[in-house]
């Protein structure tokens, strides 16, 4: 019986994972100088706080998801970021420190989904969320990181779209109007939409069935119909993105996926895949915390899919550099320099340098072989002659030059 990989899962190979480690890397440098700190929530949660967090009426929530029954209890692998966050935020009052509480993450996340070209059913995930804050400085400085962290890498063809999807004090009279705009086509409407025509009319705009998206054309737009404030926080965002030097387009369609954005929505997009590619999103989400039990909390945040992000730097030739060699290959032949060999291994792993032995009982030109393979820097040769001398071969892997050295001047050449 032969298993295989699960569909829309990946195995991410030696030869591939220092690409990873390097774009985690840069991911932890970019939060640490904004003053982020890292947050690392279960991999799985109480089915309810996905339905009550992201919403019943998204496609996430009703088509996507990973859920599992155990002890009577529901449980979900988590399918985004944000949730699991704001459920530790509350669970261990984090709420109750120093505000704002400003979060990072890089996790995997589940959703059973069409497969699509940098789009995985286990993907990973890099989060950004702040906590506390009102201030539309706040979306600046999460756009701000997002900006500095992708250009960073050399994606300079960015284009960031803003939308204000307004809040609950003027969403009641848009979504009249939207509903008044589609109820012609009701009977047209997938039955997902209809679905969401009472509870979240706004959901169908962002609907992925073709005739669906027909008879949105031309539907009212929330950005018309914003109170004072929203409309007052949209000013605010737009004049520090201004003072920031971040170019943006308004986009009255962006709507995001999930139903607990307020305000704020904004989407960085790429070209680089082909068709237009959204490479980060996020937004504001001020009554999450408060719909999931905790107190009232402003917060506002990102998700960007690791995955995409790495075949953009391919699409557009950025190498990531590939991890040097090891410091020293040690050859040993015959059983007591096999013995010596292994301690002098363990004596330079002690001091830090990275040490390759043959584990394989290869012939000497097989170990030098080997050696050359991975990229060792020096190789020491170890015999019985040698050591009834005093001495080893240090063989530079650069030049294939080499010199006998005292075994006791040993350490001190490798080091110089």
């Amino acid at each position: 019986m032969i298993i295989n990989i699960p569909k829309g899962t990946k195995d991410i190979l030696p030869s591939e994972s220092y690409k990873w480690q390097w774009l985690e890397s840069r991911i932890r440098e970019t939060a640490a100088r904004y003053g982020f700190k890292e947050i690392r929530t279960p991999m799985f949660e109480h089915t309810e706080l996905f339905a009550r967090g992201i919403g019943d009426t998204t496609d996430v929530v009703q088509k996507e998801m990973y859920t599992f029954e155990i002890a009577e209890r529901s449980l979900t692998l988590k399918p985004e970021g944000t949730a699991g966050v704001v459920r530790s935020y509350i669970e261990n009052k984090l709420y109750a420190e120093p505000q704002p509480g400003k979060y990072f993450y890089i996790i995997p996340c589940f959703r059973y989904e069409k497969m699509q070209k940098g789009r995985q059913r286990q993907f990973h995930q890099f989060g950004i969320e702040i906590f506390g804050s009102e201030n539309m400085m706040a979306d600046a400085e999460v756009i701000g990181l997002a900006w500095d962290f992708l250009t960073g890498l050399g994606i300079t063809d960015l284009k960031l779209h803003i939308n204000s999807i307004g809040c609950p004090n003027c969403r009641g009279e848009y979504r009249k109007a939207l509903q008044d705009f589609l109820r012609p086509h009701y009977d047209e409407l997938s039955e997902t939409s209809k679905g969401r025509f009472e509870k979240n009319p706004m959901r169908i705009l962002d609907s992925k069935d073709p005739d669906d998206k027909k008879f949105s054309e031309g539907a009212p737009r929330m950005i018309d119909y914003l109170c004072d404030e929203c409309k007052a926080a949209f000013e605010d965002l737009k004049n520090d993105l201004d003072a920031l030097g971040i170019p943006y387009e308004v986009d009255p369609n962006i709507v995001r996926g999930l139903d607990y954005y307020t305000k704020t929505a904004f989407e960085f997009i790429s070209e680089d895949l082909g068709a237009q590619s959204t490479v980060c999103g996020g937004g504001r989400y001020d009554h999450l915390v408060e719909e999931v039990g905790g107190p009232y909390t402003p917060a506002v945040g990102f998700g960007m899919g690791l995955e995409r992000l790495l075949l953009i730097l391919e699409a557009k030739g950025i190498e990531i550099p590939k991890p040097a060699g090891c410091d020293v290959f040690i050859a040993t032949l015959g059983e007591r320099p096999k013995t010596f060999g292994l301690k002098f291994a363990k004596d330079l792993r002690a001091k830090g340098y990275s040490v390759l032995t043959d584990v394989m009982g290869r012939g000497l030109k097989a170990q030098l072989k080997y050696a050359d393979r991975s990229d060792a820097r020096y190789t020491v040769v170890i015999g019985d002659d040698e050591l009834e001398k005093g001495v080893v071969t240090l063989r530079d892997m650069d030049n294939s030059t080499q010199k006998e050295i005292a075994i006791d001047k040993i350490e001190e050449e490798i080091h110089r």
